[in-house]
């Protein structure tokens, strides 16, 4: 994709201490790794592209195991608990830095809604050319727990998710996803997203509730 410009972000809602009074949900704070992080994921991004797609000599398997296990060695002794690593805690980086959320940058948000911008790879096929419906479910959840950030929501759990599949969703091709909250009730907060292309047709549209955690709830 082009070069990214810097995201819109309206922070007047959030809360800082928004983790301290709702559930056990653990504060997560922003990760500063270094220079090199960026360009590792990015190549384990090609890696999972070619994992699912290549189609070589059954010893070239071979090496390329090899060549696993040599990474594999060389990253084990640095596994770390949840919220140590970089990981899914950089908000920069495509997908926040996390190999399991689709490489999606945010590109606007605030009290009103978030929009986000990106697209799916070789790895996301589903089939026929087209993304695996599996992932949409992914990508607007992912959405639907920024909405609740940056409109100043207490941290809330997924209780609901639905999605209307409207048209094929295509591979290698920049797409936008927008989210709005459409109303609150209590704990309850009701969302919805719709996913378009750069055309403005309409693949997709999600709609959600997310429930406020009480005070002993994970």
């Amino acid at each position: 994709m082009s070069e990214r410009a810097e995201p819109v972000v309206d922070r007047s809602a959030t809360d800082p201490d928004r983790y301290e009074g709702h559930g056990g949900f653990p504060k997560v704070e922003q990760a500063e790794p270094g220079p090199n992080f960026a360009p590792f994921l990015e190549a384990m991004r090609t890696l999972q592209d070619l994992a699912v797609s290549v189609d070589p000599p059954d010893e070239v398997f071979g090496q390329a195991t090899a060549l696993a296990q040599q990474m594999i060695d060389l990253l084990a002794p640095y596994d770390a608990p949840e919220r140590q690593g970089p990981a899914g805690r950089v908000s920069a980086l495509p997908g926040r830095g996390s190999l399991l959320m689709p490489p999606w940058i945010l590109v606007e948000a605030g009290p009103t809604g978030v929009r986000m911008r990106g697209e799916f790879r070789r790895y996301h096929l589903g089939g026929n050319g087209a993304a695996h419906g599996g992932v949409l479910p992914l990508l607007f959840d992912d959405l639907f727990g920024a909405l609740m950030h940056y409109a100043g929501r207490p941290i809330s759990r997924t209780a609901f998710l639905h999605v209307n599949y409207r048209k094929i969703t295509p591979l290698n091709v920049p797409l936008v996803v927008e989210g709005t909250i459409d109303r609150v009730e209590g704990r309850k907060t009701f969302v919805s997203a719709r996913l378009r292309d750069e055309s403005e047709t309409l693949l997709a549209d999600s709609e959600g509730l997310m429930v406020q955690l009480l005070p002993w709830q994970p």
